[in-house]
This record gives structure tokens, sequence and C-alpha cells, in this order.
């Protein structure tokens, strides 16, 4: 399935022909595009029931080159142990929910981009002293099932903390900001979005651990005809200015520092 939409004559064309024709089983015209539903500054659902952050935007910006309007555009919530079934399924035709290259996903899904590299860090409650990499293993930590994030820890830095699979990061919040854990843990960019937010200023901060690089990929269905689209598209938003000014709205509150746009096709 293409996702570039049709010009309004070819499309008039192929309704006439299915019209002639009797067929059935034509879809509708929109995009549905998987996103994080509870990730200040990347992918959050307000209390207005508004979709907002950087991620969203860049689901917009290219839905947009891809001939779609904002009313043809669906968001669903994607995630992070559910990605790859929502694209194998077929429940979303692409993903844009934080969703870091690694070759075992690109096993199950396609990757365009990358379009932005963040770092795994850490958490903290303000009064906590921030850990040596060393001292990670004797922390009790937070992070979501089926996250990168997770399979870090547990693989390469600290093999021995107690790590704690939530669903999602807000209840890794919740038992940060109680003290039953000690650091939430993922990347530096969600991590910067929590900490930014109002009701949460002053309480946390982030440790300042490059931990690893996490190059976030649009994921879409194996053997996609759209991922030269959706690539193209995404050289277009930083070459016309629209990806700095992303990163500026949605991270620049947070003095989180990003890096530079990855070139397409780059990889960890």
């Amino acid at each position: 399935m293409r996702l570039r939409k049709a010009s309004a004559l070819a499309a008039s064309a192929v309704a006439l022909t299915l019209t002639a024709t009797a067929c059935g089983g034509g879809g509708d015209d929109g995009i549905t595009i998987g996103i994080k539903y509870d990730q200040p500054g990347l992918g959050l659902q307000n209390e207005e029931g508004e979709f907002v952050g950087f991620d969203v935007d860049v689901a917009r910006y290219i839905a947009g080159e891809l001939g779609y309007e904002e009313d043809e555009i669906t968001f669903e919530e994607a995630p992070s142990p559910e990605r790859e079934q929502l694209l194998e399924r077929g429940d979303v035709d692409m993903i844009v929910a934080s969703y870091s290259i690694t070759e075992e996903r690109e096993e199950q899904v396609d990757f365009a981009g990358p379009y932005f590299v963040a770092h795994q860090d850490l958490l903290l409650r303000t009064d906590t002293e921030v850990p040596t990499p060393e001292a990670i293993n004797d922390l009790t930590l937070c992070s979501v099932s089926g996250s990168t994030s997770a399979e870090n820890v547990q693989r390469d830095f600290a093999p021995d903390a107690n790590l704690q699979p939530f669903n999602t990061y807000s209840e890794c919040l919740t038992g940060l900001e109680n003290g039953t854990l000690d650091a939430l843990t993922t990347d530096d960019s969600i991590l910067a979005g929590y900490a930014a937010q109002e009701q949460h200023q002053g309480k946390f901060a982030l440790a300042g651990l490059e931990l690893s690089d996490e190059y976030y990929g649009v994921g879409l269905p194996q053997d996609s005809e759209d991922l030269e689209d959706v690539n193209d598209a995404i050289a277009q938003m930083v070459e016309d200015g629209t990806w700095e000014e992303l990163v500026e709205e949605h991270f620049g509150p947070a003095n989180y520092d990003a890096d530079p746009a990855p070139e397409i096709g780059a990889r960890p």
C-alpha cells in the first residue's frame, strides 16, 4: 500500500473506476500514525485531548508532505511493547514514537530516518547524588517494558540493578516521586520533557550520563513502498528549517541540548 495521497484528478479517476465496476474494499483517504500519549515534549495527549510534542509535529509534517491534511490524520497510541505488532497487523500506517532503530527491530519493520538522536540517561530526585556508572548497579531503576532502555540496563551498563519494568513512564515517575524507585532510566529527550513539566519543576534532574545513542526512526511495515517518500519528507523538514524550529519549541523550555539532525540512513 502506498501512503502518498493521490492527486485530486487521480483520486477522482479511481473513484469513477470503482463505481463503474461496483467493486468494494476501498479504504478512506486518511492516514493513521502511532504516537506516544504520555511523553511530555515528544508525544502527549493533554487535558484538552489534544496531541502535542516533537514526535507529533514530525508526524504531522511527514503526513503533510505525503499529501494529507490535518483532518485526515488519525493518531493511535503506540505503547513500546506493541509497536511492531501495530505495524504488522496494519493497525497503523507508520509510527513516530521515540522509536529507536535497532538491528533486532529492523528484522520486523522498516525504519525511515533517523530524524533525531537521543542518549539514555537517568532521572533522579533533586536531593539525590548523581551515581557513578558503576554505582547504577546498586539502584532500583524503572523503565518501560519493551523499550531499548530496559534492554540496555540489563545487557550493558547495570546488569545487577533492580530493574522494575512498568507499562508507562508516568507509572515510573510516580514511584520515583514517592521514593520507591531511585531513578527512571530512558532517553534523555523523554526525561527532559518530564523534568520540564510545570508540576515537576524543581523535583527532578537529569544525571547527565550519556549511556547510549538512540537513533529515532519512523517505523513502517516491512518492505514498505513508502520508505523513500518518508525519508524525503524528513530531509525536507531539516532543509527548510522546520526541524530546528520544532526542537526549540518542544525541548527549549527544558534546557535540553539536542544533537544536530542526523543524516538519513545513519545507524547506531
